[in-house]
């Protein structure tokens, strides 16, 4: 059973950086495609960023292109979201997710395990 825990959220200036981090447990990240999905309060749940099992196909979010970058470190069982040039509506908690029967994944029904999320919250 793969557990996954973020880590790497907090309270950030606009225009500030973050790293968020997925430590993977109980599996080889290696063998999963990974996504980043965030919910901002009083709104639904977005995907922001989505990466392959083998890491090579990455997408994202309009919103979030050019300022996010997402990947994968199998030796450190680690996913990461690079983000940078953060805004106020960046806000939000961020889930990261595995899925395990897709090579790629971008849809939040196709993941069946998911962290427990970490707050990232970009105000001034």
């Amino acid at each position: 059973q793969l557990q996954l825990v973020e880590s790497g959220g907090g309270l950030v200036q606009p225009g500030g950086s973050l790293r968020l981090s997925c430590a993977a447990s109980g599996g080889a990240l290696e063998d999963y495609a990974i996504g980043w999905f965030r919910q901002a309060p009083g709104k639904k749940r977005e995907g922001v960023s989505f990466i392959g099992k083998s890491g090579y196909k990455t997408d994202y979010a309009d919103s979030v292109k050019g300022r996010f970058t997402i990947s994968k470190d199998n030796a450190k069982n680690t996913a990461f979201l690079q983000m940078s040039s953060l805004k106020p509506e960046d806000t939000g908690v961020y889930y990261c997710a595995g899925s395990r029967r897709y090579i790629y994944a971008s849809e939040a029904r196709h993941f069946e395990y998911w962290g427990q999320g970490t707050q990232v919250t970009v105000s001034s």
